[in-house]
């Protein structure tokens, strides 16, 4: 895979990927905005998926679990600019900022579609990518400043997500593991997610679950893998993508072990285990 991410600072980028295809699993520690130059996305959450093209202009919030794959389209390579929002960054901005009560803000990605304010911003970014040499701290501060601005413009509930500094607290277990288990993700990472310590996350999860988290893990995305391939008639290729899978080869090989065919000959034959 070739991938070429151009950095003007570190909360501010051109990235870039030439291969057919490009998977992760993730979870920011800052808000994410991305305006596509080319290529197309799938962003999978617990409870939505969402797709994007060029032209697109979208916020991940940070903390949120996400299997994001990105593709090359029409012979052009996936192409975005990416804009960190900083936790530091906000609370510069929000420090001058007068805020009444906020009510709780959606952990769902926001899209802006082709906003012409927010492309003007990100597309002015372009032509610095090609300068020499460093990029001035104080107009990378101001072209942040400008597209939080935009931002708070253009949705009036966005000071909800952008101005919420707090940190995850402790949570229900069971169902943020019934909702998130198809996320590769470290168990430090989940625990994390759900206000834990790591051997607080195990001690919790043995005590609902009576299993280790990683056999759990692996049962739960094999039962949804079944699923897909036997309901919703999806490819093993699209398959192992959304259900946490490292690879093709490490799906095929854990499937045939618990349903004793493997993924392509269940697709083909639509038998019964």
């Amino acid at each position: 895979m070739d991938h070429i991410s151009k950095y003007l600072t570190k909360e501010i980028k051109l990235s870039c990927y030439d291969d057919k295809l490009f998977k992760s699993d993730l979870i920011f520690d800052d808000h994410m905005l991305v305006w596509f130059i080319s290529g197309e996305t799938k962003i999978i959450q617990a409870d939505d998926t969402f797709y994007f093209k060029a032209g697109d202009i979208f916020l991940i919030p940070r903390n949120v679990l996400a299997t994001i794959i990105n593709y090359p389209k029409n012979g052009q390579p996936h192409k975005t600019v990416v804009m960190h929002l900083s936790q530091k960054r906000l609370k510069d901005f929000y420090a001058g900022v007068g805020l009444g009560e906020m009510k709780k803000a959606s952990q769902k990605i926001i899209s802006f579609s082709n906003h012409p304010f927010l492309e003007s911003c990100l597309a002015s970014l372009i032509p610095y990518f090609d300068v020499e040499g460093e990029f001035p701290e104080n107009i990378a501060s101001l072209k942040i400043t400008e597209a939080i601005s935009i931002l708070r413009e253009i949705d009036k509930d966005v000071d909800c997500l952008l101005a919420n500094f707090d940190q995850p607290g402790k949570i229900d277990l069971v169902d943020f593991m019934q909702r998130n288990f198809m996320f590769n993700m470290s168990l430090e990472k989940l625990g994390y997610l759900t206000g834990r310590s790591l051997s607080t996350f195990n001690r919790d999860f043995r005590k609902f679950f009576n299993v280790t988290p990683q056999k759990w893990l692996t049962e739960k995305r094999l039962e949804l893998a079944y699923y897909q391939l036997t309901a919703k008639k999806k490819k093993p290729t699209e398959v192992y993508l959304e259900t946490g899978f490292e690879d093709l080869s490490h799906f095929s090989f854990a499937f045939k072990k618990k349903y004793g065919v493997a993924p392509s000959q269940l697709r083909s034959t639509g038998s019964e285990v």
